[in-house]
This record gives C-alpha cells, structure tokens and sequence, in this order.
C-alpha cells in the first residue's frame, strides 16, 4: 500500500519520537515502576506487622469503591511492589510476599516487581483465600483494610484464615497510608451533567426506578458505591481517576425516593448544586460513615451487594444495629443495557472513531521500518482522534484507557504499557498491535488491530487468520434468550483450540456510555454468568501471545440485538450488531483458511467500513482505505 498521509498538527517528530511537550497528550509514558524500592518498603511495612502483632497483611489493586482505575491517592499496590496493572493484590508475611496477577499480567508482573521480593502467584488459580488457607502459619493473623476488600471477598478471606485458627483483623487505619510520605491529595476535579440528549433519561426517572427495586429487594435502603453507578443514577460525569469519566462518592438511596449524596464541595459549581440538591440531599464525604451510623440505629435494612461494597460498609450496619440485606447494585443492570439515545451515541462515536483509526493506519502504513516507535505511534494515534473530533464537532474528551502500543515481543504482553524506557521501533517482519479507545461525550469506544510492519511470516498469517476466524465467529452468532457469556467464549477459542493455541484472557467485556471502558456485569468469558440482554454492549477481542516474539489481537465492540425470529426456524434469536468501523490487515489473512462464510462475513463488514468511514475521509486515507478494504479472494488453480 502507498506512503502517504501526515498526522495532523500536533507534536513533532523527535528522532522518531513526537515530542509531546508541545501538546497536552491524555497519556503519560514515564516510567511508574520502580521495583527497587519493593524491598526497602516491604521491610517497613514488616515493622508494623510486627508492632501491631500481626503476621501479614494485604494490599489490593482497589479503592473504597472497589473500581478498576483509581485516583493516584489510592496507588497503594504499585506503590508498594512496582506493578502497575489494573488488577491484582500483594499478601505481605513476616517472611514472605506474594503478588497475585491474573493472566494478563503474568509477564507484566515479572518485569515490573523485585524477584528477590515479590513471588508471582496466579490471582484465578491460587488467589489470597486459597493461598492463605494452605500456606498460613497456624494461628496466624491477617489484618486487612476493610474499605478496600469487598463483603464477599473478606468472607472468603475470614473462612481461609479460619481453616489455619487464625483471625482475619480489620485494621482502623491503613498502614500504607502513613508509610507513603508523599502520597497525593484525594483529588477535587470538577462535575459535570450529561445532558438528556445523550443519558437518554432522566435522573429523577432512575431514582425513582431504583427506589422501587430497593423496596421489592426487602431494603429500606442501599448504596450506591460504584461511582460508574453514581454517574449513571444522576446523570453525572466527573474526572477523579485516569480515562474515566468518574466523579468518586457515594450515595444513600432510600426506597421512600429520598436520597442522601456524598460528594465533594469543592468539585461542585452553584449550577451543579442547583441541579444536584432537587435530587437528593448533599453532604460531605467525611460524613458518610456517620450518617450510615445513625441510618443503621433508626433500625434501617440497608441493601449492600456483597460482590461490589467495602466489607466496612457491613460493618457499620451491623455494628451500630441495622440490618444489611444482600441486593445488587439497582443501577449496574439497567446501566448495562443501553437505551435509544446511548445506542444512538455509541454509533455515531464509533463512525467519528473509526475515521481517526484509519486516518492512523494509513499513516502508519506510510512510515518506513525502523522509523518511528511505539510511544510516536501512540502519540500519533491520539492526534488524530483529537483532530478528527474537532472536525466532526464532537471533540476528545479523553482516551479511554492507556493505549497498548507493543511492536515484536512488546505485542505479547497481553496490557503492556509503553514507557520511555520500554518503547521499541516498529521494525521489518514484525508485527505491532495497538489497542486504544476514546471518550467522546456520546459514546466510549475501544479497538484493537495488529498490523504488519513489512512483511509477516506464514505463522504469523496463520494465527492471525485462526484469531480472526474466532472475532467472525461471535460476530455472526444467533443465541436465544439466557444465553451468557459463558456459554459462547469457546466460540472465539474454537479454531486456535483445533490448532493446540490458547489465550490467557476473557473474549469481551462489557462498555459502558462515556463511562468505563470495562463494565459489568456482562462479560464473554468462562466466568462471565450473566446473561446477555438486548442493549448491552461487550468486546469481541480474542487474541495469540508468542512470548519473546509477537502478540495478536483483533477487537470490535458488538451490540446485542433484540431477539427476532429465524425464518424456518421455532426460537427467537438474539444477535450481535459491529460497532466498531476500521479495517482489519489483508496482509494478515490466509483467505484459505476462512470458510464460505467467514469470508464473506470480512468482505461485507471491509464493504461498510468504506460505505462509512469512506465520506468523512478524504485525499490519500481514501485511497488507502479503498485498498485496505478491497474484497480479499482465494486463489484459483
């Protein structure tokens, strides 16, 4: 394919590096780790064990409200180890400490923590609960923070340390807070209100849906602790953590419709607490535990989902004589499945989105091997959603989550994370997979594509047709009603598990409407048990890591459709509609090895790629993108 295209103005290229001083990037790529300073932190925190008269204590990836990306205040895990990722958790002994990491960060944890320190245990296969009941001195005594521990993982926790005699103790105050002399303030960013246009409703019309739920759940009361849930309930947007649009509080949601919210003054304009207070009380964060107190003396029945509340939030009910009713959060389902406006939203996010990626990949097609790196590829990628929504009027609010930019063996770590001292050039024969998103006002998006850097090896076309095959596969499938996600990830693992491959990663997770990026409850995976209901939208991303040499993934978001009946047929089937519009590498597919209508499943979606993305382009990325979406054929004999 032809050379071609500029980025668009932005940072300039800094021998093959833009220089990203001369604009504001929404990605860092300092380096954060710093394994050398496990050690030394470790034995600290050794000294209070020891004070306290306990022999370990755990530190998870998570805040008070149990998110997945948490304000800079609440970094205690890298911090303490050096590992970044977003999910994980340290067990620190008198005489050893473990990191527990799940599969996409197996590598990740090795590179980024001190071996003589931390050993890696698996966080799916052998986490703390089942470590502890099997390797806890008898009689020993765990502290933990119960702001940071969900109800159900510290009984999990109290049932494995009672297994060894010992005694799960919640501590007052977190040790790691006093260690950590210079940890930040908790932050004060601003809120905003996501106009009607986009919410789809109104807030008032939630609250008053979730106060019945909380009376048909047997509670007089629950709360709102995931500020995704937050920011849906009250049709808010905040900016407290990295990439998502959060605004960190909680609320107290009463079944009689009236409603007590927890947030800071400082992030609050008069105009947002003109609006806020006509829909529920406010009140300062500090004053949470006490009002939940005297909430729980009055006698109150207060409905906690034990998968998503702090274990303190039990405390407090049952200590000061409430009563706590298990009840799932009232706004994550509803929250899941998307109304009108949101579809609407998504869609139009993913045409704006689309555009910019492919604006992206014609110029990466036009750069030389050897000539630019994974952090200017990034960089890149980022200018180019930036200029784009400022042309279509709907302008970058933020990147959705730091961009997996991994050229060669980089690729294979499943979320590896570029920095200044990690970055490589994009070099001839390899391959480079990028995995980015944004957040628009209207919709979140997030893509993955691998693209050839020169020319790729038949392995490398063979497995990222296999990977291809299973992305199809979800794609074009019928399921009837209840169907889960569980029910259909081996669909995506189909072709790679006929070929003895594998990947150590869920198919899809759920997205939600400038909201997170990773959203629940809905999933693809061996564990995701939820059903899949029209509205809701989920990843299509399986993949390939060959450690030390490349990683492939391909990824679109997929919207599930109302179920409609088969000709023929006897049960209504629902289906997935693509969202996401960018091409897939031609070079990378072996058409042999895709049947009938696989092929023609990738013709028809590079056909509406062009119908789509063709108008909002122009000059040489139409060109490229013309090519990039020509027909791919079989050869004939």
């Amino acid at each position: 394919m032809p050379r071609m295209l500029q980025p668009p103005p932005g940072p300039t290229t800094v021998g093959g590096r833009r220089d990203s001083q001369s604009v504001s990037m929404f990605q860092s790529f300092d380096v954060k780790a710093d394994p050398s300073q496990g050690s030394e932190r470790v034995a600290r925190l050794r000294e209070w064990l020891e004070k306290e008269g306990l022999d370990g204590f755990l530190v998870p990836r998570a805040d008070e409200h149990q998110g997945e990306y948490v304000a800079q205040s609440s970094e205690r895990l890298p911090w303490l180890t050096g590992f970044t990722g977003s999910a994980g958790a340290a067990l620190v002994l008198k005489d050893k400490a473990c990191l527990f990491v799940d599969g996409r960060y197996t590598l990740q944890a090795h590179h980024q923590t001190d071996p003589s320190t931390f050993s890696i245990e698996s966080l799916v296969d052998n986490p703390p609960d089942k470590w502890l009941a099997a390797n806890l001195p008898k009689g020993g005594r765990i502290g933990f923070d119960p702001w940071l521990h969900t109800i159900s993982e510290a009984e999990k926790l109290r049932a494995a340390v009672a297994e060894r005699g010992g005694e799960l103790v919640a501590v007052e105050h977190n040790p790691i807070d006093t260690l950590w002399s210079d940890r930040p303030g908790p932050p004060l960013e601003p809120v905003d209100i996501q106009p009607q246009e986009y919410a789809g409703r109104l807030a008032k019309e939630k609250l008053a849906d979730m106060a019945e739920t909380i009376a048909k759940g047997g509670a007089s009361h629950t709360i709102l602790t995931d500020p995704s849930s937050l920011a849906w309930a009250f049709n808010i947007r905040g900016h407290d953590v990295p990439h998502t649009p959060l605004a960190l509080g909680f609320a107290i949601l009463g079944a009689d419709g009236r409603h007590k919210l927890f947030l800071d003054e400082h992030k609050l304009s008069i105009k947002i607490k003109a609006y806020l207070t006509q829909l529920a009380d406010l009140f300062a964060p500090d004053t949470l535990e006490q009002e939940l107190a005297l909430l729980a003396k009055s006698g109150a029945s207060v409905g906690l989902d034990p998968a998503l509340a702090a274990e303190k939030l039990r405390l407090l009910v049952e200590e000061n004589g409430g009563k706590v009713v298990h009840l799932a959060d009232p706004a994550r389902l509803p929250r899941a499945i998307k109304n009108a406006a949101e579809i609407a939203g998504t869609r139009a996010a993913h045409r704006r989105d689309g555009a910019a990626v492919s604006k992206f990949l014609a110029w990466l097609d036009g750069q030389q091997p050897g000539s630019t790196d994974e952090i200017a590829a990034a960089q890149s990628l980022e200018e180019f959603r930036r200029a784009t929504g400022e042309e279509l009027q709907m302008p970058l609010r933020d990147i959705s989550f730091d961009t997996i930019s991994g050229a060669g063996p980089n690729g294979a770590i499943i979320h590896y994370r570029v920095t200044t001292k990690t970055s490589r050039k994009l070099s001839a024969g390899e391959l480079y997979l990028v995995d980015s998103g944004a957040q628009y006002q209207d919709g979140t998006t997030d893509i993955t594509r691998t693209v050839a850097i020169g020319e790729p090896t038949e392995e490398m076309r063979e497995r990222a047709t296999l990977v291809l095959k299973g992305m199809i596969g979800i794609s074009m499938l019928r399921f009837p009603a209840g169907t889960r996600g569980a029910d259909i990830d081996a669909v995506a693992r189909m072709a790679l598990w006929k070929a003895g491959l594998d990947y150590q990663h869920g198919t899809g997770h759920g997205v939600g409407s400038y909201l997170s990026v990773h959203e629940g409850p809905q999933r693809i995976a061996k564990s995701g048990t939820e059903k899949l209901l029209a509205g809701m939208i989920l990843s299509n991303e399986p993949g390939y890591y060959k450690e030390g040499a490349y990683g492939i993934r391909m990824e679109n978001l997929i919207l599930v459709t109302e179920a409609e009946e088969v000709k023929g047929g006897e049960t209504a089937m629902h289906g997935f509609e693509t969202l996401t519009l960018a091409p897939f590498d031609r070079r990378l597919v072996k058409p042999e090895l895709l049947t009938a209508d696989e092929l023609g499943w990738l013709n028809a979606y590079h056909a509406r790629v062009l119908a789509e993305i063709g108008p909002l382009v122009d000059g040489e990325t139409l060109k490229w993108l013309e090519a990039a979406t020509a027909p791919v054929t079989r050869k004939t004999a």
